[in-house]
């Protein structure tokens, strides 16, 4: 079994939501020690779903130790810096009024430990918008995703927090970068900012770069009208059985592997064979897939497509996608038990999840880790009880964050 690349590194996270948490869950399934930070209120996730933990909470929580702290109080920002002194890196997704009035920014992170990797996910990086508040949704709104998802002709936001999620993982590569790079090399090395509207620039610039293009070659901006780039037969389609397949018709080798798949005589048509000549008969090219995967039940629709080399998938709802074959394959998931309840949380993807024996720990409760974590950290039994009687530190709390039970119908 070999080492975690990061075993032996200690991270503390002060992190809401989903950037930061994200990230730290990333750095603890390649073997840090992610130690997170909460408030007496806890990370709001811990209250989301009829008052206790979401889906959030679960699968970005499990392997951290937590510790509740109060960094209102000075108390509480020494036992901050505490740990801050023996760690590796900082990760936290404040806004940055909030990092200066608690004394977390990166001047001040330098001075308790000049060799921590300062990692700052904010919504805008530096510019005229440095100080303005952002979240998912604003960073789709301003890099052109929005707009190109409406619902009902209304501009709306993708559903999952796609942005958080990217810019936790762009925060992962700068903290490796980070370590990777001599300290004395630079004495930036151990900052790391990534702002969620950057991040929704360059997870955009395909769509940036392309209208640019059309605009220059054209003289107009153009863009694709849905997500399926205007490609007849690339998209979801529903089979006799009421299963939707999505096909992957990307190409003129696609679309006659397709025709030839379903038995279709425009496998040799002339007025077809290009994409080009497709997308100006895009109706009746649609209509003729409709019409070829609606006469079949999917077992038959999918044996068909798999033989001749058509890429195609299930359209699969939320409750059934942990049933796959794919997703069962050892290393694709871990077992995780919380308060008497049993899930499936997905792995991060990695060649030898199955057997790298990197551990978790449950997902942790507010505080569970407190006077375990201060004692690591130097801090006497002495010291944490006065902590504790001043507010400015909180142990477990058996209890609370509990769900609300559901009612049954009279």
């Amino acid at each position: 079994m070999n080492q975690a690349p990061l075993a032996g590194k200690r991270v503390i996270e002060l992190g809401t939501m989903l950037a930061a948490p994200f990230a730290t869950h990333i750095l603890s399934q390649l073997g840090a020690e992610v130690i997170k930070v909460e408030p007496p209120a806890g990370d709001p996730t811990r209250s989301l779903v009829r008052g206790g933990p979401s889906g959030t909470t679960i699968p970005s929580s499990h392997g951290k130790k937590s510790i509740c702290i109060d960094l209102s109080k000075p108390d509480g920002q020494a036992a901050l810096r505490a740990l801050l002194a023996g760690a590796d890196a900082l990760v936290h997704n404040l806004a940055p009024r909030a990092a200066r009035k608690l004394g977390v920014t990166r001047e001040a992170c330098a001075k308790i430990n000049p060799a921590l990797v300062y990692c700052h996910i904010r919504g805008y990086a530096a510019g005229p918008q440095e100080d303005d508040l952002a979240s998912n949704p604003v960073a789709e709104a301003p890099t052109g995703v929005m707009d190109g998802n409406r619902i009902n002709g209304r501009p709306s936001r993708l559903g999952p927090s796609y942005h958080d999620q990217f810019a936790g993982a762009y925060a992962v590569i700068g903290i490796l970068a980070s370590m990777l790079q001599p300290q004395a090399q630079d004495k930036e090395r151990g900052h790391v900012e990534i702002g969620l509207y950057e991040t929704g620039l360059h997870v955009a610039s395909r769509d940036l770069v392309g209208v640019q293009l059309k605009t220059q070659l054209l003289g107009r901006p153009e863009r694709e009208p849905h997500g399926e780039f205007s490609m007849p037969g690339y998209g979801a389609y529903c089979t006799s059985d009421e299963r939707w397949v999505y096909l992957l018709m990307l190409t003129d080798g696609h679309w006659l592997k397709f025709c030839e798949a379903m038995g279709l005589p425009q496998a040799g048509d002339a007025a077809l064979a290009t994409l080009r000549l497709r997308k100006k008969a895009r109706e009746q090219v649609e209509e003729m897939v409709r019409r070829a995967i609606g006469q079949h039940r999917f077992d038959d629709v999918v044996a068909r497509l798999k033989a001749a080399g058509v890429g195609c998938t299930e359209v699969l709802p939320l409750e059934r996608v942990m049933e796959a074959p794919q997703a069962q394959q050892p290393g694709k998931t871990r077992a995780l038990r919380f308060r008497g309840l049993d899930f499936q949380a997905p792995e991060f993807p990695r060649l030898h999840a199955a057997t790298d024996g990197v551990a978790t720990l449950p997902p942790a409760e507010l505080g569970e880790h407190t006077l375990e974590v201060l004692q690591a950290a130097g801090v006497t039994r002495a010291e944490q009880e006065a902590l504790i009687a001043s507010g400015a530190v909180a142990a477990a709390r058996p209890g609370a964050f509990g769900w609300t039970p559901v009612r049954e119908a009279a």
